[in-house]
């Protein structure tokens, strides 16, 4: 398991290698989503207006698509990017993954392992958000909406 969150690598939506030590010093968020659950309308709007906000800050938000919840995020990577493109998101669209159980992905491992709540398996579709600060310390495991943590955000940039 990797020892940092600059050490962990995935593909984007689209394939390609994303290695994290690309996001030294901006504050992350990563989020599991799906585009037919119930929570994506409000979250992706909440998401899109935190980066709208502080991206030039140096927020990134890396969403990883999750089909493990009832099923809701069945589509195609061109299908996902056609959907979130109505949300004009502007955040790091990640390869579909598992979030919990035996193919769980290597990121979401250490995020649980890094929050001590490994142990805890993501609950549902944006369930959980974890705060990266600048210096790539896993700092908060958020259940909620993304505007009940804007504060906690906002407190990270300015670290």
């Amino acid at each position: 398991m990797a020892s940092s969150f600059y050490d962990l690598k995935a593909k984007d939506i689209n394939g390609g290698d994303v290695d994290f030590s690309s996001l030294k010093g901006n504050v992350c968020v990563v989020v599991n989503v799906a585009s037919a659950c119930g929570y994506t309308d409000r979250n992706y709007k909440q998401l899109s207006s935190m980066l709208d906000k502080y991206g030039s800050q140096g927020l990134k938000v890396l969403a990883f698509p999750c089909n493990q919840f009832g099923r809701q995020e069945p589509g195609s990577a061109a299908e996902i990017c056609k959907f979130v493109a109505g949300y004009k998101f502007d955040g790091m669209m990640m390869e579909k993954c598992d979030v919990n159980g035996p193919q769980t992905h290597p990121v979401w491992s250490f995020l649980k392992q890094a929050t001590n709540t490994a142990d805890q398996d993501v609950k549902w579709n944006f369930a959980c958000k974890f705060l990266v600060a600048k210096d790539g310390s896993v700092v908060a495991r958020e259940s909620g909406d993304p505007s009940t943590f804007e504060g906690k955000v906002q407190e990270l940039l300015k670290a």
